[in-house]
């Protein structure tokens, strides 16, 4: 595009950037709702109870957190290849286009909930995110290719974008899937993603080429940019690309292979390879030999630069390697931290407590929303005459955002509470070995049970009396008889409804029914319970508050070196583990889910510590990934990038499972520590190597 066109391209402007910025910043925040609102609801569907109001699939945490590990580490490959298809035939519009249809098209999969919708499902998800997630920003680039001046700031709206697609997707999927079902939720990802899809492209007409079908070079351009090149020519070799091939299949059936066999019990791999398998199994064995052909392949392109363009790759290699540390303990979000929310964390706000978080929620909620609304104002005046149909399809959009987040807010400000009394049958809790669970100070652990068909079985059971209170949006009378269930340690209320449809799962399941019965005793005053996806909206909520802190800070007399930026990254990340493993250590050894509950602190605090250390390795390692290596090497170096994240999210799901064997083997304060030192221990190497690392950088600051 010549300079002229990409001038004019300015003249529609809102908020000093073109309106079609403002169409990328909705396309991608639609695309990060329903990825983020998937994304908080798939460990906790997998592990939820079958039998209850809401049920799930019952899978171990182990079996959970190995399919969430697979699909994670698949998103950040399949972009690799998303985007040179896009490069070399598609062009930039029609991947975006074809990635929201596979997509939308994976929710709709999910939303059915069978076991062939949910592997179809994240399948179509993962080819969608190949040909979405690398294009959209090269629209951007783009755009600015005659502006640089003007690209940081467009990244800084575009990536608001994304924080608040994650924010509002999180919180809105999650509330419907927890509080209706968990098909409204994976439902809801879907048809934001359909509009997202349907407004930008109807937007087209103010793109006019950019994004289009590449056309081929001609020899004059070729040549010209080779003209450019400022270092020798490396091409890829024969040998290179037979390496590539192979290590991408290998990486390909190990991570297929995990999930079969350890899920479904189907082999790729052999159990036993080199090594008897009670050392090392077969399946680690082969990814070990797939990682060090591809270190061959890595070292052997590098080697045949010249010495500074060398060392500065190496340099962005540590990098590299340095992140699956930081992301191996980051996404323990998407896994054991969302496990822990549920089912160890305090999560119910009575009386003023309630009205308290009532209001806050709101405010967080509805003022960000009244921004994007204003932005959408802006977007409309500009350009409703030209792209009418898709400003009147995201104005569709967000009627349905305020109408679910309006719907949400009243639901819990006109929650009735009410104390109730119920007989129970007490006994003690014991651990896998028959033990009896001790909690902190020693003192035996004791398990209720519903006076119910299931108290009936119960040996040496002794009666009790407890009373509770429960929240419902159904307005009950006092002293009125209504049935409860237990379901995450605490009595639910059910309507008569619910009552049926559970006591229906408990005869498919063949078990004995443990729904009890209990007097309303009084009225009181409003409960609330927090969602389990409610904290994972904090970690965007703290990007938006303290990104431009962090940036600003680099800015005065203390801007460390990358390494040490880097490092202190990982030791902040680690701190937020530090905080989860002092407030879990009252969980007892084994302990089930419900019994003890730690306070709702610890998970904030871990929050912002993770967020933190996000803002200072992310921004970083991507920035000298562009400054250290050259524009053509930067594709080949940001495929090592996402490699490395791919292979941090495997890493983060497999060991994110075991937080249930670890708790009963050792305690959960011995997992949460492990995310404690890892990052710690890493960071401070990292630190340590920093001289070697500025030698590397040849004066690249």
């Amino acid at each position: 595009m010549s300079q002229t066109k990409n001038t004019a391209f300015f003249e529609s402007k809102v908020l000093g950037h073109p309106a079609g910025l403002f169409v990328l910043f909705f396309t991608e925040m639609w695309e990060r709702f329903s990825f983020y609102g998937m994304r908080v609801l798939l460990i906790n569907f997998l592990t939820m109870a079958i039998v209850g109001s809401n049920p799930g699939w019952e899978w171990s945490a182990s079996n959970a957190g190995i399919l969430m590990g697979t699909y994670a580490s698949m998103l950040y490959l399949t972009p690799i290849i998303g985007g040179v298809i896009a490069d070399r035939y598609l062009g930039y519009t029609r991947a975006v286009i074809i990635g929201c249809i596979l997509m939308t098209l994976g929710h709709a999969c999910m939303a059915v909930e069978t076991k062939t919708g949910m592997y179809g499902g994240l399948g179509l998800l993962i080819l969608g995110t190949g040909f979405f997630k690398p294009n959209i920003t090269s629209i951007i680039s783009q755009m600015y290719k005659d502006l640089p001046e003007k690209k940081d700031g467009a990244y800084t709206i575009f990536y608001m974008g994304v924080n608040a697609g994650a924010f509002f997707g999180m919180m809105l999927c999650g509330y419907l899937a927890e509080k209706v079902g968990w098909s409204w939720g994976f439902g809801l990802a879907g048809i934001f993603m359909l509009l997202g899809c349907l407004q930008f492209w109807l937007a087209q007409p103010l793109f006019g080429t950019i994004g289009a079908k590449p056309q081929k070079k001609t020899a004059e351009q070729l040549v010209e940019e080779a003209s450019k090149q400022d270092y020798k020519p490396n091409p890829f070799t024969v040998l290179d690309k037979v390496l590539i091939a192979i290590c991408a299949v290998m990486g390909f059936l190990y991570l297929i292979n995990d999930f079969l066999s350890n899920i479904e019990g189907i082999r790729l791999l052999p159990e036993e390879l080199f090594f008897p398998k009670d050392k090392l199994s077969g399946p680690v064995v082969f990814i070990l030999i797939g990682l060090a052909l591809f270190l061959v392949l890595v070292i052997r392109r590098i080697l045949r630069y010249d010495n500074v363009l060398r060392d500065r790759m190496f340099a962005v290699i540590l990098f590299v390697f340095f992140t699956v540390f930081f992301v191996l303990s980051f996404e323990q979000g998407a896994s054991s931290l969302v496990i822990f929310a549920r089912d160890y964390t305090e999560r119910v706000f009575t009386g003023s407590a309630a009205t308290t978080y009532n209001v806050v929620n709101t405010l967080l909620t509805v003022i960000p929303l009244v921004f994007i609304t204003w932005v959408l104002f802006k977007l409309f005046r500009q350009t409703f005459k030209k792209i009418a149909l898709s400003n009147i399809i995201l104005g569709v959009a967000f009627l349905g955002i305020w109408g679910i987040v309006i719907w949400m807010l009243n639901r819990d400000f006109s929650s009735h509470a009410y104390e109730v009394s119920y007989e129970v049958v007490k006994y003690p809790a014991l651990d896998d070995k028959g033990r009896q669970v001790l909690d902190k100070e020693q003192q035996p652990v004791f398990k209720y049970t519903y006076q119910s068909d299931a108290a009936k079985t119960i040996a040496n059971g002794v009666a009790e009396t407890k009373t509770a209170t429960i929240a419902t949006a159904e307005p009950l009378t006092v002293g009125a008889i209504i049935p409860l269930h237990e379901e995450g340690g605490k009595p639910v209320y059910l309507n008569p409804e619910t009552q049926a449809k559970i006591q229906k799962q408990y005869q498919e399941q063949g078990k004995v029914s443990k729904i009890g019965s209990a007097t309303i005793t009084a009225l009181k005053d409003g409960q609330v319970e927090i969602t389990t996806s409610w904290f994972s909206i904090l970690n965007s909520f703290f990007i938006i508050v303290f990104a431009s802190l962090v940036g600003k800070l680099w800015e005065t007399r203390f801007n460390p070196p990358a390494p040490v930026k880097f490092g202190m990254g990982l030791i902040i990340t680690a701190i937020g583990f530090a905080f989860l493993a002092y407030g879990s250590s009252v969980i007892p050894v084994g302990a089930e889910a419900g019994i003890v509950r730690v306070s709702m602190i610890w998970l904030v605090l871990a929050y912002l510590f993770h967020t933190l250390g996000e803002l200072c390795i992310q921004p970083v390692g991507l920035s000298y990934v562009s400054k250290l290596v050259p524009g053509k090497m930067i594709a080949f170096m940001f495929g090592m990038w996402y490699l490395a994240i791919a292979i941090g999210n495997k890493l983060a799901g497999t060991l994110g499972g075991q937080i249930e064997v670890i708790k009963k083997e050792h305690s959960m304060s011995t997992f949460f520590l492990i995310f404690t030192i890892v990052p710690v221990v890493a960071g401070l190497i990292l630190i340590f190597l920093t001289p070697v690392i500025k030698r590397l950088m040849h004066g690249i600051k």
